[in-house]
């Protein structure tokens, strides 16, 4: 068949490989434009951009799925588009010009956690499982038929970013195996069933820590939106970024308290402690813990 595919982040860029790989054409890859990043917000290509190079594919850069980019897909006339993780909604006419539509690589058990951060949230939320399911898109968010779906254990220290490593490689495979099975008619999608759960775009909100609760939900918080946006909290007016934190079972000290026991840098919650074990303050490097915190010459603080 001839592909469109439509993908921005570096999870999609085991997809994109992977149908590369396969005996059908991808006539475009579709991601977003350059964009300005660092200190100096130097105008950056997007992950897919530098791999759709790399693999000599034709490339549509593009932050609108617009009246010119439909005009240039339908020109292609294409079997299939494939979106992974693109960062922006394909809607009618666009939907309608591949002649199977459009499928969706999605990082969820559907219909769990439709939208823009699912795995994140599902970390958040303590769930057991995650997973990938891929869908026909339709109109309305992430609802379409489901072709193909897995299921793994979530891991109890697991972050999002180590899960969605994992899950962009094993959803490569299911979307391989999903857009083969489109092209030979042997597809049967499934409606959704089941409760609906949504997660929106995560903020930077989300990844402040407030310490008066308990320290699971506090350490499925901080796995949850780690590394982007990133776990922060408030110490002496400045933020310090959390990178790394383990329970510490079995200690109590005061919600939001700092301190050092033996060469252990914890910080109380509304049940058992944890363990702060890399931090980067605002301005600085990322470093050990007990050296930023011997940097503060303390017997204890407080954050919030």
């Amino acid at each position: 068949m001839k592909l469109v595919f439509a993908g921005t982040p570096d999870v999609a860029i085991p997809s994109l490989t992977a149908l590369a790989d396969t005996e059908h054409t991808i006539a475009a890859v579709i991601t977003r434009a350059d964009a300005p990043l660092g200190r100096k917000r130097v105008l950056t290509p997007s992950p897919v951009a530098r791999a759709a190079v790399e693999l000599g594919l034709p490339l549509i850069r593009t932050n609108r799925l617009d009246v010119d980019v439909t005009a240039e897909i339908s020109a292609l006339q294409p079997d299939l588009g494939v979106i992974v993780a693109y960062g922006g909604i394909v809607r009618e006419p666009l939907l309608s010009v591949p002649r199977l539509g459009w499928i969706n690589l999605h990082f969820s058990l559907l219909p769990r956690w439709r939208g823009a951060s699912p795995v994140q949230r599902a970390v958040m939320a303590g769930d057991a499982e995650t997973g990938a399911a891929v869908f026909q898109l339709v109109k309305e968010l992430d609802a379409g038929a489901v072709f193909g779906s897995f299921s793994e254990p979530l891991g109890a220290h697991a972050t999002s970013g180590m899960l969605l490593e994992s899950l962009s490689h094993s959803g490569a495979d299911l979307l391989v195996r999903v857009v083969n099975e489109l092209a030979n008619g042997t597809a049967r999608g499934l409606e959704q069933s089941g409760e609906v759960t949504l997660a929106p775009k995560l903020t930077i909100d989300d990844a402040r820590v407030g310490w008066n609760r308990p320290a699971a939900e506090i350490y499925n918080q901080i796995r949850g939106v780690t590394p982007e946006p990133g776990a922060y909290t408030v110490v002496d007016d400045a933020r310090l970024k959390l990178l790394e934190v383990t329970p510490a079972y079995g200690v109590q000290i005061p919600a939001g308290v700092i301190l050092q026991r033996d060469k252990h840098v914890l910080i109380g919650t509304q049940t058992d402690a944890l363990e702060l074990v890399s931090v980067q303050p605002a301005g600085k490097k990322a470093m050990n813990a007990l050296d930023w915190w011997r940097g503060l010459a303390a017997t204890e603080v407080v954050a919030s």
